[in-house]
């Protein structure tokens, strides 16, 4: 019992509920190495007891927590930790913009933002917190509207070097929102990837979140590149040559996208950018933003130019490069100030060509334009996790614990962030991550959106089914999310599918924190297990068909997605049970369609059905309906099938048609087959318990 309410003060689960009425204890191992992580000895009955006692000391003794949260229009009743401070009290709040308040705040006048709260009180003991006074809701989106659902990479145009970049996605923002009445564009996490032979493809476990990847440059589009003369120009005229190639092989040889590839040919051609003087303007500019960016800019790119010299894998790194704040480590950055520069340079490239892409959706008339992927987590050995190792676990994991869809649990590689430190820093990394992202972004999807209560931590050298929960300060993560999605004028969508503990979604919900909401999931499952009906489903949510890690909608109409599992030995029973099973389930769903009268009777039509599945989305309450790209090509492979690794091309297919031909986005825009499903989207449908919202699209 002391090991459980020593645990308890930290926020490390003894035991977790996988389902309703079953509780499963958690190894005292786990729970001991989990505590380590968090610099709290228990290592034995001894260590327990002098850490238990040291916690409940310091927690007696504490004025205030690290971070405080205000809610603006919330009940006037103050914080519990505010309301229980000794009498006498003297309290100095400092804005973040260094205007002072002291005496008797008055905490419903205080401005938005992070401010440093300090008290003293009559016995000697002092506090300082961060104060987050935060607006009691996110931006929402206005009216009920819809959009495309997209991994960029998959898309390429007849410009792309072997892959789909942000010109391409300004096209096809430009294009959605004026051609097809979309109000959004969704895209995959833009994070920087770990460099490497082979580059982990999974824009899922990026190096680092903060700043975007410079492979998704459109080198054209880089002014510069006007202004090359000479051998210069021929040189970029021949690796445009070669990028031709690179994109004609995999839209009409069948290769696979190739991104270390592409990224050996955008970096010649940007080493040869960089010889051409930028412009008084464009170097103000660049300055500017070297500026504004600070030192989060000044570690991502020391860290990118010293795996340039040393290789990615830092145990590989002379002794004091693992630290970034060493002397050895400012030693290097000098001696590689100009490579240091020079990724500085490509980042700046990278914002601008984003920021044009988010110009270009908002001129195409999209009231959200371009939604943003936010990962759960970053590679171990990434940049993120270089630049801030205080704020994460050593020698932890994130991952899932084991439930009806996956008996072993999840391990995924990312460390996570302590709770402790985030708290102490008043959550300045998250903030500065959120800052970055929601810089050209209408609205931000989070991975995961859990991850903001509680993450299950898997100590390294365990299964994931020996991990624990370990819990973060929920009201102050939604706290930073609402306000930095205040500050952006963006909206927040939040991946909650899985196993989501009870009264999450309710707290998303009370932040206008949109859900997600896919077909296949939305059933009766405390009942008849039949579809829930369209007029029942959420309205606060993304309603999707599918997404990035599902069988598409046609694979799975046609039962393909089953051959496939099968075909690399995914399938946990015998073939023709599965395949009763999914047939059984498609069927049960046409039938609900045609009861709807959302898809006529006759023969089966598999372009007429996925039309009825979006008729379908339409007709819920839904704030925003997303279309996955595929779906509207008829394309049958999954972008990523969970559970492989190069069993399957995961993150490596072009978006293709029904017969896995490639289709450009020139192809696209002229598709009749898109052209149908979206004017279904156009049409739009009311939900049937209310009249129609004027505001649809």
């Amino acid at each position: 019992m002391t090991l459980a309410r020593l645990a308890a003060l930290h926020g490390v689960a003894t035991a977790y509920a996988p389902s309703a009425g079953v509780t499963v204890p958690v190894p005292d191992i786990t729970v001991t190495e989990v505590l380590a992580a968090l610099d709290v000895d228990a290592g034995t009955p001894e260590a327990i007891e002098a850490s238990l006692a040291a916690a409940e000391a310091a927690g007696a003794r504490r004025l205030l927590p690290p971070t405080l949260v205000l809610w603006q229009g919330a009940p006037p009743e103050l914080p519990r930790p505010l309301a229980a401070l000794p009498p006498g009290t003297e309290l100095r709040i400092t804005t973040e913009h260094g205007d002072e308040v002291s005496g008797t705040p008055r905490w419903e006048r205080l401005p938005l933002g992070v401010h440093r709260l300090e008290a003293a009180a009559r016995d000697g003991r002092t506090a300082r917190s961060a104060l987050v006074v935060a607006p009691a809701r996110v931006p929402q989106p206005a009216g009920r509207g819809y959009g495309v659902l997209v991994q960029l990479y998959s898309l390429l145009s007849a410009r792309s070097w072997g892959m789909g970049d942000l010109g391409d996605l300004r096209e096809l923002a430009g294009w959605a929102g004026r051609a097809l009445g979309a109000g959004f564009v969704q895209v995959n996490p833009l994070h920087a990837a770990v460099p490497g032979t082979p580059t982990d493809p999974s824009p899922y476990r990026p190096s680092s979140r903060r700043f975007p990847d410079p492979v998704h440059l459109r080198i054209e589009d880089v002014p510069e590149s006007g202004y090359l003369r000479g051998e210069d120009r021929a040189a970029l005229d021949a690796l445009t040559g070669r990028a031709g190639e690179l994109r004609e092989g995999v839209l009409r040889k069948g290769d696979l996208i190739d991104r270390d590839a592409v990224w050996v040919l955008k970096r010649q051609a940007l080493e040869l950018l960089r010889q051409v003087p930028l412009g008084p303007g464009r170097a103000a500019a660049f300055r500017a933003f070297r500026a504004e960016q600070g030192q989060a800019l000044t570690d991502h790119a020391t860290w990118c130019a010293l795996a340039e010299r040393y290789g990615s894998d830092q145990g590989q790194w002379p002794a004091g490069l693992r630290d970034p704040r060493s002397a050895r480590t400012a030693r290097a950055r000098d001696e590689l100030a100009d490579r240091v520069d020079f990724h500085r340079w490509l980042a700046w490239l990278t914002d601008e060509q984003l920021a044009a892409a988010a110009h270009g959706a908002r001129d195409a008339g999209m009231d959200i334009g371009i939604v943003h992927d936010l990962a759960v987590g970053v590679h171990p050995g990434g940049a993120d996790a270089w630049a801030q190792a205080d704020a994460f676990a050593a020698g932890m994991s994130v991952g899932a614990p084991p439930d009806a869809f996956n008996a072993r649990g999840q391990d995924w590689g990312l460390p996570p962030w302590r709770p402790d430190a985030l708290a102490a820093s008043g959550y300045a990394p998250y903030r500065d991550l959120l800052r970055g992202l929601l810089r050209h972004a209408g609205a931000l999807r989070i991975d995961h959106v859990m991850g903001l209560f509680r993450l299950w931590w898997v100590p390294e050298g365990r299964e994931p089914t020996e991990g624990t929960y370990v819990r973060y300060d929920a009201d102050a993560m939604l706290a930073v999310l609402v306000l930095e999605a205040h500050r952006a004028g963006a909206a927040v969508i939040g991946e909650d599918l899985g196993t989501v503990e009870p009264g999450v979604r309710e707290a998303l919900q009370r932040r206008g924190v949109l859900g997600t909401s896919v077909l296949w999931f939305e059933r009766d499952w405390t009942g008849t297990g039949r579809p829930l009906p369209p007029e029942t489903w959420r309205e606060d949510c993304v309603a999707t068909a599918t997404t990035h890690d599902l069988p598409s909608t046609a694979a799975r109409l046609t039962g393909e997605h089953v051959g496939l599992r099968h075909r690399l030995g995914l399938l946990t029973r015998p073939l023709e049970e599965e395949r009763d099973e999914d047939a059984q389930e498609v069927a049960e769903w046409l039938a609900y369609l045609r009861e709807l009268d959302l898809l006529p009777a006759g023969p089966r039509d598999e372009e007429a059905e996925i039309r009825a599945v979006y008729r379908f989305l339409r007709r819920t309450p839904a704030r925003m309906t997303g279309v996955w790209l595929p779906d509207a090509v008829g394309d049958r492979r999954p972008q990523n099938l969970p559970g492989t690794w190069d069993q399957y091309p995961n993150w490596r297919l072009p978006l293709s048609d029904a017969r896995g031909r490639p289709v450009t986005l020139e192809e696209l825009a002229v598709s009749p087959r898109l052209h149908a499903l979206m004017d279904e989207l156009r049409r739009g449908t009311a939900p049937p318990t209310g009249p129609p919202d004027a505001r649809l699209l």
